[in-house]
Order: structure tokens, then C-alpha cells, then sequence
């Protein structure tokens, strides 16, 4: 496809700096950019990249002012990255649809299937299941027994989601991810052995949620595990046993959260950040990559840092301090010298 600056600029009600008839083909990062392209920018970092890209027009927020001549058409908007973004959809709509079901495809007894539904090469779909309109559900994947996709979902290659799980409308899974295994629950014994719970509740994904590539969540051992409508995960995330995580918190890879924690709404978590079971976060809380939360966080919208997690301005000033503990150290193993000193005199 190709669309002129002018045709671009009146589907994102922005305002052109440049040529209105120049020409775009393709899209490119701002520091790759080459002529025919589309790129943009809004953080700060790349803007010495403006005023050499070779893309032919750039999306910039409307307050940008440049600091050098840029050669590039401008297209002033009030968030070049949620322009990008809607531009990015708009893309992605163009491309040929998967449609039908495969001959190899597996649909057991009593399952139903909706309407404009593809269903791929060896995908199996369980007992009493329910498909929803406009699903794709791509080569290889599980659905277990009266599990219920909702309308327009995408469920990617490999994905396995176990038995009387529940998926929300419009909803993402990515490949790999593993949906309704069973939680780590067991019970130790007299003798040292551990005896499993079953884990008998399920997996509930509400609307909008998004599931990236090689994620875990745990069914509940009674009850749900509860994703709420608009969270978006990460790759490489493991959710415990009756966790729920609040509507519109999104979380970076490899984050942990242990069994029955409940998380808020609105909540953002970086990478690797490790929660403990039974715990509750507040809405709107900011964990910083790598933090540890080891109890209750009460507070709406703190944020925090580190392990044992602190609150960040806390965090950098006990920063400071341990950067300098060997030097501490040794003046006070000086000090206690110099004390031995004065004692023996």
C-alpha cells in the first residue's frame, strides 16, 4: 500500500510540516529509516536521529520544536506514539485473514464453533467446547473440555488451555503459553513426603486481555484464577493458584506472582519482579524491574524498587550509601584501630 503525507495526516488529525504529496510505502525505526518510509518520534533519546533519517515523513508530538533542519515531512500530532500505534492497526487489518478449518483439525463431540472461526492444522478442541464468531485458532493448539473462547480471539501456535477454562471476547494468546495447569499445592506429610491437592477451580481471562509467548497460569484449587478485562502479560510470566490481577495492569517478562495474591488495577511491572503468596497491591502501583514484595503494599500508586522492595526515592538514597560500603568499611575498621590504639595507651 501507499498513502501520502496529506492522506495520513487527515486520518490522524494532525498537521503537516513539509511536502503533503510525499509518498509512503513501508514503515522503518526513525534511526533505519529509508526514503519511502514512515517513522516517528517521541522519546527524546532518538532525536538526533531526525535530522539525519533518510524516512520520507515522521510523525512528531505537536510541541516538538527540532534544534537543527530536518528533511523529513513532518506530521505534528498530539502523541506520535499513539499515532504510530492506530497507523501499526491500521496495517495490520490489510493483511490476508486465515479462514476455514483444517481437515486435520480435531473437534470432539458436543463442541461448538462459531461463525468466520478458523481453526488450524492438528488443533484440537475439546468436548463441550464453545469457539466464539471470528476466532483464529492457530495450528497445534489444545482447547481441553468445555472451555469457552469468547468472539474475535487469536489463540497462537502451541498454546494449550486446559479443561472449563473461560476466555473473554477479543482476547490474545500468544504460542507457547500454557492456560489451566494445575497450581503448586501440596500438603506435607508426617513423613517428610508431600501429597498433592488437587487443584479442581479454573482459569478465567476476561475481555481484552493480551497473553504473550511461553506464559503459565495456574488454575485455581478452588474457585478462579482471575485475569481481568484489558491486562496485558508479558513473555515469560508464571501466575500461582487464585491470583487476580485488577483490570488494565500490564506486567514485563518473567514476573512471578505467587499463589493467592491479589494485584490492583492499573498496576505496571517491570521484568523479573517476584510478588509472595497471600499478599495484596494496591491500585496503580509501579514495581521497578527485579523487586521483591515480600508483604502487603497498601498504598495506591506508590512506586517502588529493589529487593526487599522500598520506595524509590528511599531506594536511591540507601543506593548511594552501598555504593560507598567499602569504603566505609574500611575507614571504620581505621577507626577501631585507632580505638585499640587509644585503650592501650
Amino acid at each position: 500500500m501507499e498513502f501520502t503525507a496529506e492522506t495520513i495526516a487527515r486520518f490522524l488529525n494532525g498537521e503537516i510540516e513539509g511536502n503533503p504529496a510525499v509518498k509512503v510505502n513501508t514503515i522503518a525505526k526513525i534511526e533505519e529509516g529509508q526514503e519511502g518510509a514512515l517513522s516517528f518520534l517521541s522519546n527524546p533519546k532518538y532525536e538526533q536521529y531526525l535530522y539525519t533519517t533518510k524516512s520520507s515523513v515522521v510523525l512528531v508530538n505537536k510541541g516538538f520544536i527540532p534544534s537543527e533542519k530536518v528533511n523529513a515531512t513532518l506530521i505534528r500530532v498530539e502523541n506520535a506514539y499513539e499515532a504510530f500505534a492506530s497507523l501499526l492497526t491500521l496495517v495490520a487489518k490489510t493483511r490476508p485473514e486465515k479462514t476455514g478449518i483444517h481437515p486435520t483439525a480435531i473437534i470432539e463431540e458436543g463442541a461448538s464453533v462459531g461463525e468466520n472461526v478458523y481453526i488450524g492444522a492438528y488443533a484440537v478442541i475439546g468436548q463441550g467446547c464453545r469457539i466464539g464468531d471470528g476466532s483464529k485458532v492457530y495450528p497445534q493448539v489444545y482447547i481441553g473440555d468445555k472451555t469457552s473462547i469468547g468472539s474475535n480471539c487469536i489463540i497462537y501456535q502451541g498454546v494449550k488451555i486446559y479443561h472449563e477454562c473461560v476466555i473473554g471476547n477479543n482476547c490474545i494468546i500468544h504460542a507457547g503459553t500454557v492456560i489451566g495447569s494445575d497450581g503448586f499445592g501440596f500438603a506435607p506429610q508426617s513423613d517428610n513426603q508431600f501429597m498433592k491437592i488437587p487443584q479442581i477451580g479454573n482459569v478465567v481471562l476476561e475481555d481484552n486481555v493480551e497473553i504473550g509467548a511461553n506464559v503459565a497460569i495456574d488454575r485455581a484449587t478452588m474457585g478462579s484464577t482471575i485475569i481481568r478485562k484489558g491486562v496485558k502479560i508479558d513473555n515469560l510470566v508464571q501466575i500461582g493458584h487464585n491470583v487476580e490481577i485488577g483490570e488494565n495492569t500490564v506486567m514485563a517478562g518473567q514476573t512471578g506472582i505467587a499463589g493467592s495474591t491479589k494485584i490492583g488495577r492499573n498496576c505496571m511491572f517491570g521484568g523479573q519482579v517476584g510478588i509472595a503468596g497471600h499478599l495484596r497491591v494496591a491500585d496503580g502501583v509501579k514495581l521497578g524491574a527485579q523487586a521483591g514484595i515480600i508483604g502487603d503494599i497498601k498504598e495506591e500508586n506508590a512506586v517502588l524498587v529493589g529487593s526487599p522492595a522500598m520506595e524509590h526515592r528511599q531506594f536511591m538514597k540507601s543506593f548511594v550509601y552501598y555504593r560507598k560500603l567499602p569504603e566505609i568499611s574500611s575507614l571504620a575498621d581505621n577507626l577501631k584501630k585507632e580505638i585499640e590504639k587509644l585503650k592501650n595507651r
